[in-house]
């Protein structure tokens, strides 16, 4: 079952649609049933409030004016175990030789001067 902050991918007619973050997951005034706000990610950004029922918020499949439509929860590689480490920080003005031969020259450093 999707809850707030989740990442979804919504699909329509049966293929995959946009994602979605849930913003918010609040009770609708029908019991079993809940107003879902998802933040569409998307150019521009949308929002969209949906009414749904508990199986439907847990990925069963529903209709939206005739149009096919469901929620699937997204998991993000991190919770795989593919944690990825940040790269460690490179010592500032300084010259450092990349593998490739080439060489990183520092702008802030160069300001100075």
């Amino acid at each position: 079952m999707a809850v707030e902050q989740d990442l979804v991918l919504v699909h329509v007619d049966n293929k995959p649609g946009f994602y979605a973050r849930v913003e918010e997951i609040v009770p609708d005034v029908k019991p079993g049933w809940w107003q879902v706000k998802l933040l569409v990610l998307t150019f521009p950004l949308q929002v969209f409030t949906w009414i749904l029922d508990d199986n439907q918020v847990a990925g069963e499949p529903f209709t939206m004016g005739g149009t096919p439509l469901c929620l699937e929860q997204l998991v993000l590689p991190v919770e795989l175990g593919q944690t990825q480490e940040p790269p460690a920080p490179e010592p500032e003005g300084r010259l450092k030789a990349m593998d490739s031969g080439s060489k990183v020259v520092s702008l802030a450093e160069r300001r100075k001067k």
